[in-house]
């Protein structure tokens, strides 16, 4: 390990923890004290009042977590929350394990009991440490003050560097108050032997990549969240454009691809557009880049572009072939692979031939036509939709939160958004997370718009949070799409378990937006009719401060196109029936036993599956 070392002053614990977390760039904290941590927020009080560093007191260790995770999603930078030991350790594991599942880049400071008293069931301990362990990156418990600036060092480097994740620093209560040499480790002087993620990816597999591309007719670009990770949005488009390759995205890469651009088939999977699904059903090579595979992206595994050959780009090799075993596997950060496939390509100076893929977008394009996202409208009540689309059409360049259920999907459907403007719970799929990732997202870029889109079982989560937007005046606009229900679960009951909606309904209890607001002393605004939206939408962006917008909306409208569970992404449900009855026509191969369909009666010739 090689350190850059400056002179030696005695410090305590707690000053070590947050001078360091000041020497890599942290500005803004979000956490809850408690016993155990208070050495910490002594210190951090000083700091605090030099103006060093600011702590955001949030009313629950869970919304630490989450606010952590916004900020980092909406910077790449990582973000940090503290909470106490104990229960105030284990309110952060639900928002440690969001971040995990999405490789987001953060470092969770927890309060232990003394060393002494660790293993004795002292008052507030939990193994906080051993409880994290399958949800984090790394994790440390600082057994000596002395090796604070190292531990520190580490977590970051650990945290953001490779696949990114959440690293946990564990620090006993005597740890804090202990005096040591302090000898301070500045960003970028550490080295970690053992540590060496692979960035460069292999120059043979490289060419073998290249060399599927040329032969492709019917490429597809698939895109994950490890493209936003890796700020590789200039690169994608960059390759898209050199050999007119199809782009689809999944929930954690949207904004990795301009979703405006002729290239771009919109998210896939299981409440994709029907074109994307299609598209990945017929492509005879998919590009996975800074994907893994997701349940809710295939479908049923082996029918998930069963007639393409796969090249996979990832910087974590077990994510490589985990799911579905390439045929060109790069591991590889994917920035830094698609920067040496494009100067390979230009090495060997092979010419961009928009012709190749032609036939292929022009189906595409027949499915966009065919099979577009539509917006209901209902003559006595908004749909969903319809707030979502009047949210794009004003506030387009806005940074977007979400929660998790229908509306995410439809807001993942509707919205447009560009590089770390869509920030939402993916592989966990969090309800109670957008409310208080947006207020990261908006402590870390003050003069952008951000917005949550909620629904009223996800806002009822986290509504604790008003009170730390209202102590902060956290300029964050939420929109609640409330339809009385946990809509998703209502969906599944409707279409899963014969209609039996067995505790799903929320309409009883539900709070009054507004006075809810009023008592935080936020304004809300509460709208139930078509003519109201767009001033409403309007007023709401306009008021200097945080706004709650209350929309009632269809109550039983269901989010469409979705692949059902054990289906290939081919068969959805809630197209249009010709959909069904022309299956035979519109796929050109069955996707049950892949044979090429010459047949028009709505069964496979070969299999005599139902198409």
């Amino acid at each position: 390990m090689q350190l850059q070392r400056v002179a030696v002053k005695r410090v305590t614990g707690a000053y070590a923890l947050i001078d360091s977390l000041k020497r890599h760039g942290v500005r803004h904290i979000f956490g809850y004290p408690g016993g155990a941590i208070l050495p910490i927020y002594d210190e951090l009080y000083r700091f605090e009042a030099a103006g060093d560093i600011q702590h955001i007191l949030v009313r629950h260790e869970q919304g630490a977590a989450h606010a952590a995770d916004g900020y980092a999603r909406a910077t790449g930078q990582v973000g940090v929350c503290f909470g106490t030991s104990g229960p105030g350790a284990t309110n952060l594991v639900t928002g440690i394990a969001t971040a995990h599942m999405d490789s987001i880049p953060m470092v969770v400071v927890t309060g232990q009991v003394p060393r002494n008293a660790i293993g004795t069931d002292a008052f507030q301990e939990t193994d906080i440490f051993g409880i994290t362990l399958p949800v984090v990156k790394h994790s440390y418990v600082v057994r000596d003050p002395a090796d604070m600036a190292r531990i520190v060092a580490e977590a970051f480097h650990i945290a953001s560097t490779g696949r990114p994740g959440p690293v946990l620093i564990d620090v006993p209560k005597d740890v804090g108050l202990a005096e040591c040499d302090y000898v301070p480790i500045e960003p970028g002087s550490l080295k970690l032997p053992g540590y060496r993620p692979t960035v460069k990816g292999n120059p043979r597999q490289i060419e073998q990549a290249i060399a599927l591309i040329r032969n492709a007719e019917r490429p597809l670009m698939y895109v994950g969240g490890g493209a936003i990770a890796a700020g590789a949005h200039a690169e994608l488009l960059e390759l898209a454009e050199y050999f007119q390759i199809p782009v689809t995205t999944t929930l954690m890469g949207k904004g990795a691809f301009d979703e405006q651009h002729p290239l771009s088939v919109g998210m896939l999977g299981m409440h994709g557009t029907a074109y994307a699904n299609f598209a990945v059903s017929e492509c005879d090579l998919l590009l996975a880049i800074g994907a893994r595979f997701d349940d809710r992206v295939t479908g049923k595994l082996d029918e998930f572009a069963s007639r393409a050959k796969v090249v996979h780009i990832d910087i974590d090799p077990a994510e490589v072939g985990k799911n579905r075993a390439p045929n060109v596997p790069i591991v590889g950060d994917v920035r830094q692979v698609l920067l040496d496939v494009l100067r390979r390509l230009k090495e060997l100076g092979v010419a961009s031939d928009p012709s190749q893929t032609q036939a292929w977008r022009d189906r595409i394009d027949r499915w966009r036509s065919d099979y577009p996202l539509t917006v209901p409208r209902y003559d006595d009540i908004l749909a969903p939709q319809e707030v979502i689309v009047e949210l794009a059409r004003q506030a387009s360049d806005a940074y977007y939160t979400t929660d998790v259920g229908q509306h995410q999907m439809w807001a993942a459907q509707f919205l447009k958004n560009g590089p770390r403007q869509w920030i939402s719970s993916a592989g966990l799929g969090t309800m109670g997370y957008g409310v208080p990732a947006a207020m990261g997202a908006k402590v870390a870029l003050p003069d952008r718009e951000v917005i949550c889109i909620s629904g009223d079982g996800s806002f009822q989560m986290n509504l604790q949070e008003l009170g730390t937007i209202a102590q902060y005046g956290i300029n964050v606009k939420t929109v609640i799409i409330n339809n009385g229900w946990q809509g998703m679960v209502r969906q599944w009951q409707q279409t899963f378990y014969e209609e039996r909606y067995s505790s799903s309904n929320l309409e009883v209890g539900m709070p009054d937006i507004e006075l809810l607001c009023r008592a935080y002393g936020l304004k809300g605004i509460a709208i139930e009719h078509r003519d109201e939206l767009e001033g409403a939408i309007a007023e709401m962006l306009a008021h200097d401060g945080p706004v709650v917008l209350d929309v009632r909306v269809h109550k039983t409208e269901n989010c469409y196109p979705m692949v059902a569970p054990g289906k290939s992404n081919s068969q959805m449900l809630g197209l249009p029936e010709r959909t069904f009855l022309d299956r035979a026509v519109e796929l050109m191969y069955c996707p049950h036993c892949g044979a090429k369909n010459a047949s028009t009666n709505h069964f496979c010739p070969e299999c005599g599956t139902k198409l």
